[in-house]
């Protein structure tokens, strides 16, 4: 079964199979991850935090956890509807564009796990950081975690399988026009399926273009969970705080 990859994240994130290839995702590294920011960004334990494109909430549960007040959203109904069994008074999750303004201001937005740069239309990668500069209140922070595109350009892996769950997942990748590609084939169920993911092949440089256009400030730049300082050639995240 061909998926439609004009869109390719409104199918693929809203199927079971993404879940089940990124099972083994590090979650002590996410919470560490979590800790890192939130300390370094002083936010105080009242702090109202906007996790945009949140998936099943793994993020958003952690910051609730260490004391916030967390609204998750995200584009696939599956996902907001499987997150929604760990609401409680300082944590929900609702469907939404994160192209869209969320009406409400917050502390921090967080964008998490290179969440970003799947749009075709490069204005809507624009529109994106405009909406998360009107979520914002005055004194707030907003974080994107990007793969480093530098990086992933001189250690991409081009073909590999997994066997998660009984599935076998044959899985390409290249980059292709501006964009980093993976492709994912398998089959189950008797049904052959085929999946794309395109992300964008967005450097520092690029993303200090977008702030530009959308008039907001970089404020700081690291290169991993760690918060060690980026390094163009050698640093495997690029995480941008601004604001």
């Amino acid at each position: 079964m061909q998926k439609d990859t004009e869109n390719w994240y409104t199918s693929w994130f809203d199927t079971p199979y993404y879940h089940i290839l990124y099972k083994n995702r590090d979650y002590k590294e996410a919470g560490t991850f979590m800790e890192n920011l939130t300390s370094f960004l002083k936010l105080p334990k009242n702090a109202e935090i906007l996790d945009l494109a949140c998936g099943k909430g793994r993020h958003a549960k952690y910051l609730n956890n260490l004391g916030y007040s967390v609204t998750g959203v995200d584009l696939s109904p599956q996902s907001i509807a499987f997150a929604k069994q760990f609401e409680n008074p300082n944590l929900h999750f609702v469907e939404h564009d994160m192209c869209l303004p969320y009406p409400k201001k917050f502390d921090a937005v967080f964008n998490l796990f290179t969440s970003f740069g799947y749009f075709e239309n490069e204005e809507d990668n624009i529109r994106t950081i405009n909406a998360i500069k009107t979520e914002l209140k005055s004194n707030g922070f907003a974080v994107i975690d990007f793969l480093n595109t530098d990086y992933v350009k001189k250690n991409l892996v081009s073909s590999e399988t997994k066997t998660i769950e009984g599935i076998t997942f044959y899985i390409k990748r290249s980059i292709e026009n501006g964009y980093i590609i993976k492709n994912i084939r398998f089959h189950h169920n008797n049904e052959d399926f085929v999946f794309e993911e395109r992300v964008r092949a967005l450097t520092l440089s690029d993303f200090k273009n977008c702030f530009s256009e959308a008039d907001v400030n970089l404020f700081q730049c690291f290169g991993d969970y760690q918060l060690n300082k980026f390094k163009k050639e050698t640093s495997e995240r690029l995480i941008l705080i601004f604001s």
